[in-house]
């Protein structure tokens, strides 16, 4: 009976060994309504394997679960079969949900799986079902995972994965799933040479090399992503099997990247060679060779000795402008009878579409019309307009689309709708200004976030027919006699048939440099008046805005013809610091400044003079003395850039008075720390900040704090800017932080934010023998002097690691007796373990010491 049972579970272990049979493996889904998914899934089993399944069981993710059928079962030759599975599921409602189908069969044998015969094969795929992300399918991976490697010889696999919606996908590895999806506890990547790793970007699987002949399993993880999103992700587990062989595999040749404008034919060659002169059959795989319009053409396989070539040919059409590039993955394989190996190589080919054509622009005197001619490609959902100030000479490099941001072209607005042909630039309805050339640029873009070829340059000026400011400038600076020059240059581009005259302008003012609260001031009766002193007001304090607004004065035809924009003073701020004050002027001008003459007035005969010329503001005015007085006015140099305007543009800001005072603090002293462990204390020293970033540093203050987090407290005062030094004797631990300031003749004091730390000294120790033979000398085992050690856990042993003592008194005081016999130990070596508990910086700490002693009183260990 024995032998006969023992028999049964030969059999039935032999059995279960050799019916397992599951070597790779990923779930696909496409999406069928919003919240119905036709799921795919794709096994590849070991063929000789009598294990077989007609039907699968799938985890939805949404605590339900279901019977899959296998629609089709097919032989890929080398052992492998391939089977796919389909099924329909209809989800609750929007959320994440995580696919999951288990098969008790993986292969025996799996060298970096522990114990894998007994181990659930699993796949599993991740959706998110979300109506701002829109219809999702998942990528279809083209590329079975059948390929074998050689040991000590460079393995690549690509799973050529195709997304039909243009997501784009990222590759990473995983780790490979038992039951329920989990990872496998024990599981580790197979072990190379180099290394092993995946191409985050275009899923090459790249192990160099295998270092041991089996089989291995490993996870890729494809990501999808859109609108930086990560919408889902699929993994494919799958087996490599590892050959002892001399076999060398082929090498494709390497391609270029590949750019492509619709309506061109794309053509190039594939070649790959085989150092071992094998039979070569090349194929490829990619989404452009799977296309129901206009699909590429790469007629495979293509069979070679030693080498072989083969041409691919796309014709493309706007039905294939994406984002993302398209990718086909080439394949060349030899026919080694040891183990056939392969080499990948990747061809990433850009579809893009052609520029926007036929752009015509119209202005008037705030505006721009734009107009221009449909994208040649229908599917187009829009067009981005953009635009800059004066031209930028940009022509597209080969294959760039859109409009990069280095040109200095901003977009502006976006028109939704193919058929939608026109623009009215007025900014935003605030009115372009007048006196600069606009240039523009149109693109395409498409569903995807796909963009076209940036279209050429069309520039146009505004029409000259109203008013143009171009002066606001501060004639008087008092708070209640203060006077505003204002000036502008008179419209000369306007239709005169509807608006005949007599003309007038109507002079608005708004404090502040917003126009936010215009009011009616005044009005002048000519064309040719232009311009206007504006009295009464309080330009010392207050900034003012105006607006000129230009009406047809015809009686029983009075109209308004045009306003330009708003335009302010120049209002002069002063900050002031040590020996030093900086200006600068808040604006709103519609020409563009770019010149400054700043004016310090000269005590002594009360005139202002020039003291400096600048491009740019703040600009700071050094070498002052603390407490004088000092004031100032700008003027400003500007223009348009069109013709037709005074240039250059001259205005004056007020003038405002400030005083330099000491509110810089001195820098941060150098502070060096020294524990002085013997004497218990702490040396701190630090530079002379007279010598260095200051002159009149008066003291030091020293803050103390005793850990990394606690507060710094002022414990000592220096009086003398030349004592850099201090001894410190802390009273619980030397263990702190510290912190050193400087305080000048005024109070600035140095900044607090910076501390400077120091730990403990370890002071304790333990010595290597003693001897408890009752002679009054070294009768215990005890540490030396300590400080700063709140307790202690020791434990000493003899050399059989039998417990003889243990305490947490820090001053241990052995005498050499055994715990339970109260007995003097015999002589010989004691090992102990001793945790200290110490204060540290950080606080009490463990610092654990291991070591031995030597115990010598004169009685001898017995003989075994």
């Amino acid at each position: 009976m024995r032998y006969i049972i023992l028999l049964i579970l030969s059999i039935l272990i032999f059995s279960n060994a050799y019916s397992t049979h599951n070597r790779a493996g990923e779930i696909t889904y496409r999406q069928i309504s919003q919240l119905t998914y036709e799921i795919t899934i794709t096994t590849f089993t070991y063929s000789q394997s009598p294990a077989d399944r007609p039907d699968l069981e799938v985890k939805w993710g949404d605590n339900t679960t279901s019977i899959v059928q296998r629609v089709v079962k097919t032989s890929l030759g080398d052992n492998y079969n391939k089977n796919v599975y389909i099924g329909e599921h209809t989800y609750p409602g929007s959320g994440t949900y995580e696919i999951i189908v288990e098969d008790p069969n993986r292969n025996y044998g799996v060298e970096n799986i522990p114990n894998s015969v007994n181990v659930v094969f699993s796949i599993k795929t991740v959706m998110l079902i979300n109506s701002e992300v829109g219809y999702n399918n998942t990528p279809v991976l083209l590329n079975p995972p059948i390929d074998k490697a050689a040991k000590g010889k460079i393995f690549i696999h690509n799973p050529a994965a195709y997304d039909a919606d243009g997501d784009s996908l990222a590759y990473r590895l995983g780790i490979c799933t038992g039951e329920n999806g989990e990872d496998i506890i024990g599981y580790e990547l197979p072990e190379a040479s180099n290394v092993i790793f995946i191409d985050s970007l275009n899923g090459d699987l790249i192990w160099d090399s295998p270092v041991e002949v089996g089989i291995y399993n490993v996870a890729i993880v494809i990501e999808e992503w859109r609108n930086n999103i990560k919408i889902g992700k699929i993994v494919r587990d799958m087996q490599i099997e590892v050959i002892e062989s001399d076999n060398n595999p082929p090498i494709i040749d390497a391609f270029e990247k590949f750019c492509v404008v619709v309506d061109s034919t794309l053509i190039f060659e594939v070649n790959a060679s085989d150092s071992d002169n094998n039979i070569i059959t090349l194929t490829g795989n990619g989404g452009p060779l799977y296309l129901n319009d206009s699909s590429a053409v790469f007629e495979q396989p293509k069979i070679g000795q030693g080498t072989v070539s083969q041409t691919f040919t796309w014709n493309t059409n706007c039905s294939h402008v994406r984002r993302q590039p398209y990718q086909v993955v080439f394949k060349a394989k030899d026919d080694d009878d040891e183990v056939e190996l392969v080499d990948i190589e990747n061809a990433e080919i850009l579809v893009i579409a052609p520029p926007i054509e036929n752009i015509q622009t119209e202005a008037t005197n705030n505006a721009v019309h734009l107009t221009w001619d449909t994208c040649s490609c229908s599917q187009a959902t829009g067009y981005f307009i953009y635009r800059k100030q004066g031209l930028a000479n940009y022509i597209p490099a080969n294959c760039i689309t859109g409009v990069p941001q280095w040109t200095g072209y901003e977009r502006i607005a976006n028109v939704e709708g193919f058929e939608s042909l026109n623009y009215i630039d007025n900014n935003d309805g605030r009115g372009l200004a007048q006196g600069y050339v606009y240039c523009y640029i149109i693109t395409a873009y498409f569903d995807d976030g796909a963009e076209s070829i940036a279209s050429a340059e069309v520039c146009t000026e505004l029409v000259k027919g109203i008013p143009v400011i171009t002066n606001v400038s501060v004639r008087n600076t008092d708070n209640i006699e203060g006077s505003m020059f204002v000036a502008w240059s008179k419209p000369t581009d306007f239709d005169t048939i509807a608006a005949p005259g007599p003309y007038k302008y109507l002079i608005y003012r708004s404090e502040g440099m917003w126009g936010e609260s215009l009011s009616l001031i005044d009005s002048l009766p000519q064309i040719n008046d232009t311009i206007f002193v504006d009295t009464l007001i309080n330009t010392k304090e207050k900034q003012y805005s105006y607006k000129i607004e230009f009406y047809n004065d015809e009686t029983g035809n009075r109209f308004l013809i045009g306003t330009p924009q708003v335009a302010s003073s120049m209002y002069l701020k002063l900050v002031s610091s040590d020996n030093q004050i900086s200006l600068d002027i808040d604006k709103n001008v519609p020409w563009l400044n770019d010149t400054f003459i700043v004016f310090r007035q000269n005590a002594l005969i009360m005139e202002f003079d020039s003291i400096g010329i600048t491009s740019t503001l703040p600009y700071v005015d050094t070498g002052l003395k603390n407490g004088a007085t000092y004031c100032y006015k700008i003027e400003s140099l500007g223009r348009y850039i069109t013709d037709g305007f005074i240039d250059p543009i001259i205005n004056f800001s007020q003038y405002t008075c400030g005083s330099p005072l000491d509110n810089v603090s001195p820098c941060s002293p150098n502070l060096i720390l020294t524990s002085l462990c013997d004497s218990l204390k702490n040396a701190l020293t630090w530079n002379n900040l007279n010598d260095s970033c200051a002159d009149d540093v008066l003291k030091y203050n020293i803050y103390y704090s005793s850990s990394i987090s606690g507060e710094l407290e002022l414990i000592a005062t220096l009086n003398n800017a030349n004592d850099t030094a201090y001894i410190h004797v802390p009273e619980e631990s030397m263990a702190g932080c510290y912190l050193v300031t400087g305080v000048d003749s005024v109070g600035n004091e140095s900044s607090k934010l910076s501390r400077t730390c120091i730990d403990n000294c370890s002071y304790y120790d333990l010595p290597n023998v003693f001897t408890p033979n009752n002679d009054g000398q070294n009768d215990f085992f005890i540490p030396g002097p300590y400080n700063f050690v709140e307790k202690i856990d020791i434990e000493i042993y003899d050399r059989w690691g039998v417990l003889m003592f243990k305490t947490q008194d820090p001053d241990i005081n052995w005498d050499g007796r055994n715990m339970e016999t109260k007995k003097i130990v015999p002589d010989g070596v004691y090992y102990y373990v001793c945790d200290v508990y110490e204060y540290r910086l950080t606080g009490l700490e463990p610092r654990t010491i291991l070591g031995f002693v030597h115990v010598l009183s004169g009685k001898q260990i017995n003989a075994e």
